[in-house]
């Protein structure tokens, strides 16, 4: 069960009251920019940091035309723009423009789905160095 963490979201990101869902907001709101918050991608962190064990989550992404989803090192950049790729600290899949699934790894890839995705999991085994998308 993951948090989200208010203090890294970029300003034109709303998140729930109980932290749990995020959504993309027409106006950006004014809130401090202080050096936890994206100011440039629309990001947003768990408020759950994971250093030496396995960890599991899923995200409902059911009717979305666009997002983005993954983990990311702690010490990523979160000023100016940000390149989401493995080498820069991310672990990401995402789908752009309603049916273009996408990874990064030294560049994007498309993916080819069966179906359209109303959960993704997300696997992490830190010790062995591995992230795992699923659809669930």
């Amino acid at each position: 069960d993951v948090t989200l963490d208010p203090d890294t979201a970029h300003p034109n990101l709303i998140l729930s009251d109980d932290g749990k869902q995020v959504r993309h907001g027409d106006i950006k709101q004014n809130l401090p920019n202080n050096p936890e918050r994206f100011d440039h991608s629309f990001c947003v962190l768990g408020e759950e940091g994971f250093t030496s064990r396995r960890f599991y989550f899923e995200v409902q992404v059911k009717g979305k035309t666009g997002w983005i989803l993954g983990v990311a090192r702690e010490s990523i950049n979160r000023k100016g723009q940000i390149i989401m790729s493995p080498q820069d600290g991310y672990w990401v899949i995402g789908l752009w423009n309603e049916n273009e699934y996408w990874t990064c790894t030294d560049s994007y890839v498309l993916l080819s789905l069966r179906g359209k995705p109303q959960n993704v999991g997300v696997f992490v085994d830190y010790e062995e160095g591995l992230v795992s998308f699923y659809d669930v």
